[in-house]
């Protein structure tokens, strides 16, 4: 059997489907919203984020909480929330901040489900949580409709407040002196990065979230120079590497996440050499 048809069977089952437009929701919020981050310099609280919602999972797991999302998500946003407070802090840099909330939060968790292990392959359930796994596949109608609702939601609020975003981006200073009441701008923006986060854990896994939200924005920046053409293609570029990714690990049987990710990373080397021809040119 060559690959298309093995691609076009594997398409024919819904669990395939659902990972498929799950991947894809997600890879969009995170292209979109990852451009932001990079510009804003906040690309580390994408990265601290992700460790925090690792903590908070695996308290879930300790607890027995049936669903892990009624847990994690509130403790997500509230993390984002502490550390958009605390990096304004002259005692503590935002940089310092991010480092003690999301090695706290590893460790935390790494402890917990050591200590209070619910399965007897502790490494093996910690690997998948760190790095994905092909739990995406399992996923049910109720957890893509979870994810096509919390992605409207995302889309909506960067469509509304896109004007506003992008003043708050390039220049908060003058935004601020102008009435923009930029504080609740970029609380927004760390709420949804944290929505986004949250989702993108059964992706790509905790620790290669950075890199579905940083790669296709660096690699846009690279091809484009507005604000609205490097938004488009990161959504574009991240949309192809997440579909890519998700049919590339059916047909060589690899890990979801590091293979979206790669996907990611092939994609950005591409844009940095056209972007170097072109100048050059």
């Amino acid at each position: 059997m060559n690959k298309l048809a093995l691609i076009g069977e594997y398409l024919s089952y819904d669990f395939v489907v659902y990972a498929f437009v799950v991947g894809i929701l997600i890879a969009l919020c995170a292209g979109l919203f990852g451009v932001v981050l990079v510009l804003k310099r906040f690309s580390f609280i994408g990265d601290g984020l992700s460790h925090v919602a690792f903590g908070a999972m695996a308290v879930a797991t300790v607890l027995g909480v049936t669903d892990n999302l009624i847990f994690v998500l509130p403790v997500t946003v509230l993390s984002a929330v502490l550390l958009l407070c605390v990096g304004k802090n002259r005692k503590i840099k935002g940089d310092a901040a991010i480092a003690m909330i999301s090695v706290g939060a590893l460790a935390i968790g790494y402890m917990l489900m050591s200590v209070f292990s619910t399965s007897a392959n502790v490494a093996g359930d910690v690997c998948s949580t760190l790095f994905g796994s092909f739990s995406i596949v399992t996923l049910t109608l109720a957890d893509v409709w979870i994810c096509v609702i919390a992605s409207a939601v995302v889309l909506t609020v960067f469509i509304l407040f896109y004007n506003r975003i992008f003043a708050v981006t390039f220049d908060e200073g003058f935004s601020r002196a102008s009435g923009v009441w930029t504080a609740m701008y970029n609380l927004l923006v760390a709420v949804v990065i944290a929505l986004i986060i949250v989702l993108a854990m059964e992706l790509v896994g905790s620790l290669l979230i950075s890199a579905l939200v940083v790669f296709p924005a660096l690699a846009a920046m690279r091809v484009c120079k507005s604000f609205r053409g490097v938004t488009v293609t990161a959504a574009c570029i991240s949309v192809a590497c997440a579909a890519f990714g998700i049919l590339a690990s059916i047909v060589l049987s690899t890990p979801v996440g590091p293979t979206v990710v790669v996907a990611d990373m092939l994609a950005f080397g591409v844009c940095f050499t056209v972007g170097a021809v072109v100048r050059r040119g």
